[in-house]
């Protein structure tokens, strides 16, 4: 059940994250989906964990920024 959550949360705040994207630059676009990825990769890899779906934000929004230069 637990997992389930997580997923769906991760789910919403990737639809609510892009519906902003319009007016960003493309550095912040590219760090926000790979803030989006990295938690939903680190959600799935983890089982659900929160903790796993944060390490995975963290990442992915590092990686996302630097390719978005």
């Amino acid at each position: 059940m637990k997992a389930s959550i997580g997923k769906c949360l991760v789910v919403v705040a990737l639809v609510g994250s892009l519906t902003a994207c319009g007016s960003m630059t493309t550095r912040e676009r590219s760090t926000l989906t790979g803030t989006a990825i990295g938690a939903g990769a680190g959600a799935i890899l983890s089982g659900g964990s929160g903790w796993g779906a944060a390490g995975g934000a963290v990442v992915g929004g590092v990686i996302g920024n630097q390719l978005g230069k």
